[in-house]
């Protein structure tokens, strides 16, 4: 648009009167894209704007300055405040982001073509159309364009109303369909408000298989966590018979290092390597979970094999100590753990699809530590020896087998697989005290309905269980999905207590 100069007229128009011919007057300054309606604008938006009958000034630099020559001026007496509303200010901000459009950012000028999507204006149509002309950024042109659209949804002639209604359709987002709703409440033209429903119902149309896709990776992102948090106990509980109440209090250990590392890094290596803490955290919760298990297996467990509801209420005592010394060491109060950069933001999929990186992340790493420990179980002489000491002790030990070593090896390692899921967990969730108290329940119901001592019923216990609760949570809420799926467990467990796979053979 060409440029021409603010007048002391546009200037009162902008600064005074009632908030409608203030708008139109904010509208059409922003089409001549100076500086100085750049400067009044930011001077609204500040609240440092005065005014007369013939004259506005606006603060800058610790003094008033009029606004169209910008010279010093210092405001009289009778010089009134310029109040803004809420409809002012939206109606500014949005004046803002149109100046932006010819920013040299391509960043900058798709943030405003979203805040001018957000508040459409017809008046505005001449302006997005000439940044339309001259942008050369894909993804900046199909913003304006829907931008222009958007706007042209506002103007009185039922044409062009028509055609944008039809566009917006094709836009299959919740942002356009909130923005034609809202002009459906207003449309009078029956063929606009047809179009405008047709819209709407395409737009529904694939908003539904949206929702679908994040229920399902809800669900998947609840089981992987829920397969972290059970797969210790897989072997604390599923191999060795041991209750261990304190496992959840291990799953906070390991989150805690990983604060512990956090804080290391923060203090003593440069910012550039912040983002390498998670992977540092990682072999620092397996090893502080693990070497507290192995404490626990040495000083109390030993001692109670072949006693199971013994080794629940002993280690439930050391959960109560666990989560104490804790409180004593850093407090009652959460702490924070931040995310890495490169685990920030999400895979966009679909406009109301977003995929958190954080996430992803944990579905990988549960994936990962799942082989891992399968490896080590099924493939490895650790492995071996620990399947034959659970199996049949006696014998074990009769081949040659130090058991008292691979009792405290086989829980070590199943408390410290509770310290990754702690790493895993501080990414996604607070972290205090009570962090395993809100995991502990439901990892012994993965266990037990997966197959006692069944790697693989584990697996298809946690994702079954996990994408299961977010279904119904989408259609009955958070406190009915838990209901329902505890339920959906009691039942199962009276149909077939030996859960989903059942030991068979000589094992049995």
């Amino acid at each position: 648009m060409p440029a021409r100069a603010l007048t002391p007229e546009q200037a009162l128009a902008m600064a005074s009167g009632d908030s409608r011919s203030r708008i139109a007057a904010i509208n059409e300054a922003v089409l001549a894209a100076d500086e100085k309606v750049a400067t009044l604008l930011q001077a609204l938006a500040d609240d440092a704007v005065k005014y007369t009958e013939t004259q506005v000034f606006v603060m800058k630099d610790s003094g008033y300055r009029d606004a169209v020559t910008g010279a010093p001026a210092e405001p009289p007496a009778e010089a009134e405040d310029v109040i803004n509303n809420n409809l002012m200010r939206g109606a500014i901000a949005a004046a803002q982001a149109a100046l932006q459009l010819s920013s040299p950012d391509w960043a900058e000028r798709a943030a405003a073509a979203d805040a001018l999507f957000k508040d459409p204006d017809a008046s505005r149509l001449p302006l997005v159309e000439a940044a339309l002309k001259k942008e050369q950024d894909a993804r900046v042109k199909d913003k304006l364009a829907l931008v222009r659209a958007a706007s042209a949804l506002e103007s009185e002639d039922v044409a062009t109303r028509l055609a944008a209604a039809e566009a917006l359709g094709e836009q299959r987002s919740p942002a356009t369909k909130l923005l034609l709703n809202n002009r459906l409440a207003e449309e009078s033209n029956a063929g606009v408000k047809a179009a405008i429903q047709a819209s709407i119902q395409r737009i529904d149309a694939t908003l539904v298989w949206g929702d679908r896709v994040n229920a399902v990776f809800s669900g998947i992102s609840l089981g992987s966590v829920l397969l972290l948090a059970a797969l210790g106990l897989a072997i604390t509980y599923g191999l060795m018979g041991v209750i261990n109440m304190a496992h959840g209090e291990l799953i906070m250990i390991g989150a805690y290092a990983t604060y512990v590392v956090q804080g290391l890094f923060q203090r003593f290596f440069p910012e550039s390597m912040f983002g390498w803490y998670l992977v540092a955290a990682m072999p620092v919760a397996f090893l502080a979970s693990a070497l507290m298990g192995a404490v626990l297996e040495r000083g109390v467990i030993r001692f109670l094999y072949g006693r199971p509801l013994e080794t629940l209420l002993a280690t439930w005592g050391i959960s109560l100590v666990l989560q104490q010394l804790v409180r004593s060491v850093f407090g009652a109060q959460n702490v924070g753990v931040e995310n890495p950069a490169w685990m920030s933001g999400g895979l966009q999929l679909m406009s109301n699809v977003t995929l958190p990186w954080n996430r992803i992340g944990i579905i990988l790493f549960a994936g990962a530590v799942l082989a891992g420990m399968a490896w080590l179980i099924g493939r490895t002489r650790l492995g071996l020896f620990v399947r034959g000491v659970t199996q049949n002790r006696p014998i074990a030990s009769c081949m040659g087998v130090n058991t008292a070593r691979i009792d405290a090896y086989a829980f070590a390692l199943g408390s410290g697989i509770a310290g990754l899921a702690g790493c895993a967990l501080s990414q996604i969730g607070n972290v205090g005290p009570d962090l395993g108290q809100s995991y502990i329940v439901d990892s012994f119901m993965v266990v037990v309905m997966g197959g006692v001592g069944q790697l693989a019923g584990t697996v298809y216990a946690a994702l079954g269980l996990g994408v299961l609760n977010k279904f119904i949570e989408g259609w009955a809420g958070a406190v009915l999905a838990k209901i329902a799926v505890l339920v959906f467990i009691i039942i199962f467990i009276q149909k077939r207590p030996q859960g989903i796979f059942a030991i068979k053979g000589r094992e049995a």
